[in-house]
């Protein structure tokens, strides 16, 4: 009895892990997406089964662990080919396509038959996992009878490509159309097309090789012909390439943290004209290039200027901790920031300069007005001014009597610190005091800049101690609160920077936070539901945080989020709904609410089509409602027993 339920018990341990496996492999982004994706979720539906019964305490039949053991060794094949779909040429994939055809239906059958060999009454599984596995039974049956087609346009462009001569002129319309359907569009994509080919070329058969060659032939091709699109999209030689070891052990970068010209971890996220971001570096090449649209969309670009996004910047900065990756710091000097006002413009920034010294008010106002537009133009104008000594004189203005005086100096600050090295130097004036003088008491449009150069101030982990500590969050909340549109999305920017330290998170509870908070995600026509639940994704992970989301009952609102959201919004509503389930307090009363809520089917769909962070919030909560719901199971078993025994008696 004993053996056979360890015999359960490691036959449950071998599949969850394999499940597990197939779960981990990447993204499959080749001719044959549909197929992958079906088959690497059909296979993810049997979890629940197979971790019932890790968990079971029943024996079963020696017929059962064999038609389990069976199963065991379809879904081994399974993994292999879902591994040989994530890391094997698209090209190579799509030109075998009756192979890989016969190898679908092949895993298919199998699955399908071994599946129907499990008689499930013999298992000690819930009806609720029992009635999904049955579902699964069907999906594949219908697959096994159903033979999905590939791409025939695909496979001809691709077969004409491959067929021509070396040297032979082919049609830019039909490398376009190859390089988007077997989507090689980035440096990432042809880079790692370029790997799988070599891969390929490890093998001793000689007509292989010549067909891998060919196949070469027609990667560079396509390469030549994104270049003639796009001059930056090359292989570099020296580009480092990582052992699959490696890339298993590194962490997934967001897609949302990557810059959609490389694909690689920004360190420098701008903001162009259509609202789309990007690394500085490379956008300033697409442009220097003379393109006038946007990469991403191909919009006509308005205007070429590019705005520092830090939000994203200070997101990325959050990730890198957690994660322990590194972030290249900045050069010395970077952009257009590296260079400096010719003598002329030099000398009227003096000029300027001593008009702020002087004792006349209309002079410091007329001559903060002007830098406050000067250091709005340019990167270089932005260094003269700081080299030439007006940050300290600015900050002293921020106490100034006249209202206009201390508008212009906190917004000329602001446009000053758009410079990396210029935030140094405004907290080493001691401004963030005379910033948070006229955040209380200017006008509103003052309070408003005040807010925004706190929030560009913070965007260097030190300056968030700084002006925490200085007393800035309560009328940050306040303005959250009370102010328009843009001073509302300029209070949030600096209080979601300013908890990312998490001696500030305390702070914003307690300056009344979360009832502004909540009025905003209960009116998303006012258009602050990202900034809103951006801020409570990270108070949630505060004890009283915790509390103060459950007493406002938003639970309701971030299920209906996580239904219907937007893919950030998504995540965020996950994130939230992960750390209320965490508490061991109310841990029980959240998950039944959840439950209640319909939580459930949003969370699968969620974990398909999330983003990388969505995705792992949901399976987390997934988990979590599914020992919630054996717990459940197991009560009203018990209940039922004793019930039974004292009728029984």
């Amino acid at each position: 009895m004993e053996e056979e339920v360890k015999g359960a018990a490691a036959v449950g341990e071998s599949l969850s892990r394999a499940v597990e496996e197939i779960a981990a492999i990447s993204y499959h982004r080749n001719a044959y997406k549909k197929q992958f994706c079906n088959l690497s979720r059909r296979v993810r539906l049997l979890a629940p089964m197979f971790e019932e019964l890790r968990e079971s305490k029943k024996p079963i039949s020696e017929k059962a662990v064999t038609a389990l053991a069976s199963l065991g060794r379809a879904i081994g094949l399974a993994k292999e080919l879902l591994r040989f779909g994530s890391r094997g040429s698209k090209i190579s994939l799509v030109l075998d396509r009756d192979r890989m055809m016969r190898r679908f239906q092949e895993v298919t059958a199998q699955l399908e038959q071994t599946l129907g060999e499990i008689s499930f009454g013999e298992l000690d599984i819930s009806d609720e996992v029992r009635e999904q596995v049955e579902l699964v039974h069907t999906q594949f049956k219908r697959a096994k009878e159903r033979l999905d087609t590939s791409d025939a346009e695909l496979f001809n462009d691709l077969s004409y490509v491959y067929g021509v001569s070396i040297h032979a002129k082919v049609d830019p319309v039909l490398l376009r159309r190859l390089a988007e359907k077997l989507q090689l569009t980035t440096i990432a994509d042809l880079k790692q097309e370029s790997l799988a080919l070599n891969e390929l070329l490890g093998d001793d058969d000689r007509d292989l090789g010549e067909a891998i060659k060919k196949m070469s032939v027609v990667l560079k091709k396509i390469e030549d012909y994104m270049q003639t699109q796009n001059p930056d999209v090359c292989i570099p030689a020296s580009a480092k390439v990582l052992t699959s070891d490696e890339m298993a052990k590194a962490p997934v970068v967001p897609d949302d943290f990557r810059c959609p010209i490389s694909l690689e971890l920004m360190r420098d996220p701008v903001i162009v004209s259509t609202g789309q971001t990007y690394e500085r570096v490379f956008i300033e090449k697409w442009l220097k290039a003379g393109h006038v649209t946007c990469p991403k969309t191909q919009q006509k670009l308005s205007s070429t200027s590019l705005t520092p996004n830090h939000v994203i910047r200070s997101l990325i900065i959050q990730w890198c901790e957690e994660n322990g990756v590194e972030l290249l710091k900045y050069p010395a000097h970077h952009g257009p920031d590296n260079s400096f006002c010719s003598a002329k413009e030099h000398a009227r920034v003096v000029d300027l300069i001593l008009k702020l010294s002087s004792e006349s008010s209309d002079d410091q106002r007329t001559a903060a007005a002007e830098i406050r537009l000067l250091a709005k133009c340019s990167g270089d104008n932005r260094v003269c001014i700081a080299e030439a000594g007006a940050i300290p004189l600015l900050a002293g203005l921020l106490s100034a009597v006249d209202s206009q005086t201390q508008e212009h100096a906190v917004t000329a600050l602001y446009n000053l610190s758009i410079n990396e090295h210029n935030k140094d130097k405004i907290v080493a004036a001691r401004a963030v005091v005379g910033i948070l003088h006229v955040l209380k008491r200017g006008s509103m449009e003052a309070r408003e800049n005040a807010a925004a150069t706190l929030f560009s101030l913070s965007v260097v982990d030190a300056n968030k101690v700084i002006i925490g500590e200085a007393g800035a969050v309560e009328p940050l909340v306040l303005l959250l609160d009370e102010g328009s549109q843009r001073g509302k999305r300029d209070a949030a920017a600096a209080l979601f920077n300013l908890c990312i330290y998490p001696g500030n998170r305390g702070k914003a509870l307690k300056a009344g936070v979360m009832p502004t908070l909540m009025g905003l995600l209960k009116h998303p026509q006012g258009d602050m539901v990202d900034e809103a639940l951006a801020i409570l994704a990270i108070l949630s992970s505060h004890p009283q945080g915790k509390v103060a989301i459950g007493a406002a009952e938003a639970l309701p609102l971030l299920v209906g989020l996580i239904r219907s959201g937007s893919p950030s919004n998504k995540e965020n509503a996950a994130t939230i709904l992960v750390h209320l389930c965490n508490s061991e307090e109310q841990q029980q009363q959240h998950l039944a609410a959840a439950q209640v809520q319909g939580v459930i089917g949003p969370l699968c769909e969620m974990t398909e089509s999330g983003t990388d962070r969505g995705k792992r919030k949901a399976a987390q909560l997934l988990g979590c409602m599914h020992k919630f719901l054996e717990q459940q199971h197991e009560a009203r078993a018990q209940a039922q027993a004793q019930a039974q025994a004292l009728a029984e008696q």
